[in-house]
């Protein structure tokens, strides 16, 4: 018995060995503090913005060690975190707004390793220091906003057909149309058949009169929940990158929270503010038949009419019909229009519509802006703490229609703060639902620094007694085992490069724990060769034994631990998934190293000749 691996066998071990001390390699080079600019439109910048970068940082005496292009980008690596401090604010002062400017941390990697697109491994929020961020999404308030557009358009397709009811109002999760007899009833019913199949009808009355209960199904219930959460992610998301943060993480956690990652925010005031705002805007005419310091005195708002105030508590009385919403909203820029700050707002075709016919048809009338907010704020009751939520609407502007407009307009009567805010939230989008923070957690980079020398310790020690266990109880092939181990340490660290896995604190638990698995199926191979020799076998039959009978042990243990981590990985989230990603990796390296990385060690010594004795 020969035990000789084909050519083929041996290049691939040598192909996967080289594999993983190249996609490795960028890792050793470590990383520069630096700043990320890029267009808050999002189009690529061009060498002409380097040298303007790099001409205004020299002015301030803040010149950095290198500025290129990466991906429509420009990077400005600086010698110490200090100058990069520095520069953030100085490069947004002087750029304005349409530019987005971010701390990060730049590879040294070197240009020709960049040109093959190798990367270093990802570094998770508890490594790299920032800010997280749990927020829970509001699914009661999801399915109210779904009932009162209900109401809205089940008012304006009633008009539309001379259909007469008596009132159109939406509770909680249902919505209530009270007719005037049962045949208005039967045709309401028609008509909103006809306009959805997404509600349910059910014959009621409201105070004797005939009703119609309409509500959602519950593939509808869920799906619209579902949708909350998603649009959510998303305007967060967009949030995200109008604040100008370099490689953040927002996903899903469970049914109903979200969570939100800033590498490298120290300061997490600003982000909470944009994050968590549920800012929209409404527009609608104003009332100028009525006097609305009446209608504060005696509390009561004319029919169709809704009081509001504004920002100095003054009464403003505002139609109740809606001319646009902000989720019509498409675009929203900050700046000034003769001397004072506005927003400079874009519509969609179905808000331009409208709003060209509103201005067409009053033409010197006033038209207000309102600012919606939903808040959630600690009340008592019962002797208990309790969190409830209200809505805060106030009118920020009240201007007179001077002409007729339809996609595009400016708001005034803001602040400069106030409009540049307000732009960022209405150009990346209102949320779907109210989200409330339910965690916050600040994790400086000295503590991040901290973890990655404490991580990389662990690794080290744990390595080196796995490595002294094998050399001195299994001598040449304990050595065999230790070049194996090595390989898949090499092999863990070059798939986190390639696939871009964020490594967090868990995930260094998964390779100190892959560490001490790895050698479990050597440990096994080997012990069965001692087996075999004790049982007067050949050394070279007790090798060719010991690996073919070991194997299926090692493959049943491996999967079933291969199956757990997958489950981790699907079921959790957070530090979980971490450390279900290296402890997944880590299996599926193990399992070649440690059964064909050894065995062409073992052939390569001991295989095609006459052997009298294995040092084992």
């Amino acid at each position: 018995m020969q035990n000789r691996y084909p050519t083929w066998k041996n290049l691939l071990v040598a192909g996967v060995v080289l594999f993983g001390l190249l996609f490795a390699l960028p890792n050793i080079f470590g990383e520069d503090p630096a700043v990320q600019i890029a267009l808050a439109n999002g189009d690529p910048l061009g060498d002409a913005t380097v040298s303007r970068v790099e001409q205004i940082l020299q002015a301030e005496g803040l010149a950095g060690t290198g500025a290129f292009l990466e991906d429509g980008q420009v990077l400005v690596r600086f010698a110490e975190e200090e100058t990069q401090f520095r520069a953030k604010p100085h490069l947004e002062e002087v750029l304005g707004e349409e530019h987005l400017v971010a701390m990060t941390l730049a590879p040294r990697t070197p240009g020709w390793l960049r040109a093959l697109g190798i990367q270093p491994m990802s570094l998770g929020l508890d490594l790299r220091g920032g800010v997280h961020f749990l927020f829970e999404v509001d699914m009661d308030a999801a399915i109210s906003q779904v009932t009162q557009n209900y109401e809205r358009d089940f008012k304006s397709l009633l008009r539309d057909e001379n259909i007469r009811y008596q009132s159109v109002r939406a509770a909680d999760s249902k919505v209530f149309v009270v007719l005037r007899n049962e045949a208005d009833r039967d045709e309401a019913r028609r008509t909103i058949l006809s306009e959805t199949n997404e509600v349910q009808l059910l014959d009621t009355t409201v105070s004797g009169s005939p009703a119609l209960e309409v509500t959602m199904t519950d593939i509808q219930l869920r799906q619209r929940q579902d949708f909350a959460i998603e649009q959510n992610i998303t305007t967060l998301r967009n949030r995200v990158n109008e604040l100008g943060v370099a490689e953040p993480v927002v996903q899903r956690q469970g049914l109903n929270r979200i969570v939100v990652q800033l590498p490298g925010v120290q300061d997490p005031t600003r982000a909470i503010e944009i994050l968590g705002a549920t800012a929209t805007l409404s527009f609608h005419l104003a009332d100028t038949t009525n006097n609305p310091l009446e209608a504060e005195r005696t509390g009561r708002a004319p029919a169709g009419s809704r009081l509001y105030s504004d920002r100095n508590g003054r009464p403003v009385l505002l139609k109740r019909d809606v001319i646009v919403t902000g989720d019509q909203i498409t675009d929203a820029q900050s700046g000034f229009s003769e001397g004072q700050p506005a927003v400079f707002v874009d519509l969609d075709p179905k808000g331009a519509r409208r709003m060209l016919e509103t201005t067409k048809n009053n033409i010197d009338r006033g038209m207000g802006v309102v600012f919606i907010e939903q808040n959630r704020r600690e009340v008592e009751r019962n002797g208990e703490k309790v969190f409830e939520n209200y809505t805060d609407e106030r009118v920020i502007s009240v201007a007179t229609i001077r002409g007729v407009f339809s996609n595009s307009f400016q708001i005034t009567g803001l602040t400069s703060i106030e409009a540049r805010d307000l732009a960022l939230l209405l150009r990346a989008g209102s949320l779907a639902a109210p989200v409330y923070m339910v965690e916050e957690r600040t994790i400086g980079p000295s503590l991040g620094q901290e973890n990655i020398n404490q991580g990389r310790l662990a690794v080290i020690v744990g390595f080196l007694l796995v490595v002294v266990f094998m050399l001195v109880y299994y001598r040449v092939f304990g050595l065999f085992a230790n070049l194996a181990l090595f390989v898949n340490l090499l092999m863990i660290v070059a798939l986190l490069s390639l696939l871009q896995a964020s490594l967090t604190l868990p995930g260094i638990a998964g390779i100190v724990l892959t560490v001490g698995m790895a050698v479990d199926a050597n440990v096994l191979i080997f012990e069965r060769i001692r087996e075999e020799l004790r049982n007067g076998n050949t050394p070279q039959a007790a090798i060719h034994a010991g690996y073919e009978k070991a194997f299926s042990s090692i493959a049943d243990a491996n999967i079933t631990t291969l199956i757990a981590a997958l489950v981790l990985w699907t079921l959790g989230t957070g530090p979980i998934r971490g450390f279900a990603v290296t402890l997944s990796l880590g299996i599926m390296t193990s399992m070649f190293t440690a059964i064909v990385g050894t065995r062409a060690l073992v052939n390569l010594t001991y295989g095609g000749k006459r052997v009298e004795r294995l040092a084992i």
